[in-house]
């Protein structure tokens, strides 16, 4: 019997995974510190997580209805991005900050881009750099103490910022959660368990994570030696940056050098920021310069095309 080689266009190598799938892994892999965040700060964080989705679901749904493009709300994309900016909120914040951060995140950053897969920002990240230009005063202060209950903007990294050591929380507060912050700033232990879920199941790689947190571990315990180490690795942003946004598909390099290339730089201007920057934190900034730096990190790490020496095409 003949055989028949069949010819077709890529891709050749399929697979059963699912942007519907890979989101839902990450939801599954937030819903500890969700939890958390509720046992910390009650029915306000529940109230910013579900407005921050609702605003985001509905403004994705809107966009594409009215730009004549498939409705692709049921991936899941657009929940996940709720969640994210709910998490880089403060428990004080109003509920309007959330619907307002996440519709910009979405029309802004990503619909107007082209959707998902075609946005150079992380959304949820640059949705929260437009509530700071527009509402510091409600993303970064009146941060709510989980221990007193109290309104109070002395998270870890401001007291470092400040030189007040000796106000510091203990380690394992920090880990547990019990310290000012965002409430996506809960349990570091919570963060991190999510975050090795993820890569236990192959949404993520286990390389941005490991190369940013090991970044600015280094950086850190040069410039401010090993007694501040833990605050810099667990009072703030970093477990959900490293694990959550940072390794964000449409926004870090394809290939595995560019992304340690991309936690490396991601890791220095995290530390650059919150030693010698206005903010005590950096983890934002840092991973939106890093998205506008991937599309060069991408094109200046690419591998050598095969059969083609020196990776260029021969020019006759």
């Amino acid at each position: 019997m003949e055989n028949k080689l069949i010819a077709s266009s890529s891709p050749h190598i399929r697979h059963d995974e699912t942007t519907q799938k890979m989101m839902l892994d990450v939801i599954i892999a937030l819903l500890p510190a969700l939890v958390a965040s509720i046992f910390y700060f009650g029915t306000s964080s529940i109230i910013l997580v579900v407005a921050s989705v609702a605003s985001a679901v509905i403004t994705e749904f809107a966009c594409q209805r009215f730009m004549n493009r498939p409705i692709t709300v049921t991936d899941l994309s657009a929940v996940v991005t709720g969640m994210l900016l709910a998490f880089n909120l403060p428990a004080s914040a109003p509920w309007w900050v959330a619907v307002a951060g996440s519709a910009f995140a979405i029309v802004i950053v990503k619909q107007i881009f082209g959707g998902i897969g075609f946005n150079f920002l992380n959304p949820a990240l640059a949705g929260r750099a437009f509530l700071m230009a527009s509402w510091s005063t409600h993303v970064a202060g009146g941060f709510i103490d989980p221990v007193t209950d109290a309104v109070s903007s002395a998270t870890p990294l401001t007291v470092i910022k400040a030189g007040a050591a000796g106000q510091l929380p203990t380690v394992w507060d920090m880990l547990l959660g019990n310290i000012p912050g965002v409430i996506g700033e809960t349990s570091s232990i919570l963060i991190i368990l999510g975050g090795l879920y993820l890569i236990y199941r192959g949404t993520i790689k286990w390389i941005i994570p490991a190369c940013y947190i090991g970044t600015v571990a280094v950086i850190a315990l040069v410039v401010d030696g090993g007694s501040l180490l833990p605050y810099h690795l667990f009072g703030g942003g970093l477990m959900l940056g490293a694990f959550f946004m940072a390794t964000d598909y449409a926004t870090s390099p394809v290939t595995d050098k560019g992304k340690v290339i991309f936690a490396v730089g991601a890791g220095a201007l995290t530390m650059l920021i919150r030693k010698v920057g206005g903010y005590p934190e950096g983890v934002s900034y840092a991973i939106l310069l890093m998205n506008i730096l991937t599309p060069m990190i991408n094109m200046y790490v690419q591998p050598k095309v095969f059969g083609v020496a020196g990776g260029k095409k021969n020019e006759k």
